[in-house]
């Protein structure tokens, strides 16, 4: 599934009509080899069965695709909200003076920018990256040299060690969006199901075959398209459709404001 995602959308289109295409032509196949007669016995019974088999998958292909637009919406909102403890974390240095707010200043930027070159292109792969992981633990220990003598100091650390447990958690919550939201087994009875589905309407027997060939197509472009959304987004940091390194890139750009003269 992997492969498929990070495919261009304009392959993923092209394979979408032509699993519609062939579903089309499997009806038309059906229909010369097996007589009109004959099928025309199934409509009753199997009108009964097909609707209880496309109520069930139609609630496991919703299921499926609220979850993974939800896991979309979470790994947006994690890169914003570590893009904004950042920059929490650059102001609270500048209370911090003498070599700890300095040395923390420049650690932040290093994690920053490591973040958006290094970290977003393993997030393609499902992977993180090791620089950015050293780049925040040498954060970290600048913070920690920062030995405040008052109360103002000590409420000044306290709220910096939140802002960047902060951050930690938001990159570990994307890191662990960056694999995937659907399980192996989901994608094959996902997949399985819709060719099911499908398949299940070659059963039927209509006067018209142009007008079933028709329904057939439709049906199979509506679930083939729900599949597609799924696949695309299913992993939010890789393929045409992600999240992409904005928030981040715009603390550089703050970053670069408040360091200039």
């Amino acid at each position: 599934m992997f492969f498929l995602t990070v495919q261009p959308l304009w392959l993923s289109v092209i394979l979408l009509f032509a699993v519609t295409l062939l579903a089309m032509a499997a009806t038309v196949l059906v229909r010369r080899r097996i007589t009109l007669d004959r099928l025309k016995i199934n409509n009753e019974v199997a009108g009964f069965t097909f609707a209880t088999v496309g109520v069930l998958y139609a609630v496991l292909l919703a299921f499926a695709v609220i979850i993974v637009w939800q896991k979309f919406n979470e790994a947006e909102a994690a890169a914003a909200k570590e893009a904004g403890a950042a920059v929490t974390l650059y102001r609270l240095s500048n209370g911090i003076g003498g070599d700890p707010g300095a040395a923390l200043r420049d650690n932040l930027t290093s994690y920053v920018r490591k973040a958006v070159v290094e970290d977003w292109p393993a997030m393609e792969r499902s992977e993180s990256s090791h620089a950015v992981t050293h780049a925040l633990d040498a954060t970290y220990a600048a913070l920690l040299t920062f030995n405040p003598d008052d109360r103002r100091g000590a409420a000044l650390l306290a709220e910096a060690l939140h802002q960047f447990d902060v951050l930690t958690e938001a990159r570990r919550t994307r890191l662990v969006m960056a694999s995937g939201a659907v399980p192996g087994v989901l994608w094959f009875v996902l997949f399985g199901g819709a060719v099911l589905t499908v398949g299940f309407t070659l059963f039927f027997g209509t006067e018209s075959m142009r007008a079933q060939a028709l329904m057939t197509g439709i049906l199979s472009f509506l679930i083939f398209s729900g599949l597609l959304v799924i696949v695309v987004i299913d992993h939010p940091f890789a393929g045409p459709v992600k999240v992409q390194p904005e928030a981040l890139s715009a603390v550089m750009r703050d970053f670069g404001t408040e360091a200039a003269p």
